[in-house]
């Protein structure tokens, strides 16, 4: 989200379609995302600024879903998890297909769309809003297979925002 503040993409959107109110976001190798009119418009009527879909997980959905935390629906992270097998007890996978209020998320990042001309402005609101939101470090190895058998492990370590949602 920061990016498509930040580059000039969603000012240029606007300017170009002025009456849009949201946008739909998915991963890349998301294949099944489609825009479907009766999300839309459940996403509109709800009043969100951000709108999750989840599906039922499969074995090889990896990534995070949906959680009770502390008696409450949450979507988690799988990093954000104390233990790896945890993610598999989770019955629903965040495909991280998203639809997006555009004047609600700017207000989040306390901004109005005539604010997108303003980088300066633009910037700080992201760092603001990045400086609040909690991050973790994950430390795992990671394996390069290569020819007949012959692996490599790497130690790395990676951190991540988590928005609370």
């Amino acid at each position: 989200m920061p990016n498509l503040l930040r580059n000039g993409v969603l000012r240029r959107l606007l300017a170009g379609q002025p009456a849009l109110q949201a946008l739909m976001l998915h991963n890349i190798d998301t294949t099944g995302a489609d825009v479907d009119p009766s999300l839309l418009a459940h996403h509109l009527r709800s009043g969100a600024c951000l709108t999750f879909e989840v599906i039922p997980r499969r074995v090889e959905d990896r990534g995070g879903g949906l959680a009770r935390v502390n008696g409450r629906p949450r979507l988690v992270e799988g990093l954000a998890l104390p233990r790896e097998d945890q993610e598999f007890a989770l019955s629903y996978y965040n495909s991280m297909t998203t639809w997006i209020h555009i004047d609600r998320l700017l207000a989040v990042f306390g901004l109005i769309r005539s604010d997108l001309h303003d980088e300066a402005r633009v910037t700080a609101a992201v760092r603001a809003l990045s400086a609040r939101l909690p991050t973790y470090i994950t430390l795992k190895d990671v394996k390069k297979r290569w020819g007949h058998g012959q692996e490599d492990v790497f130690p790395v370590s990676s951190s991540r925002s988590s928005g609370a949602t």
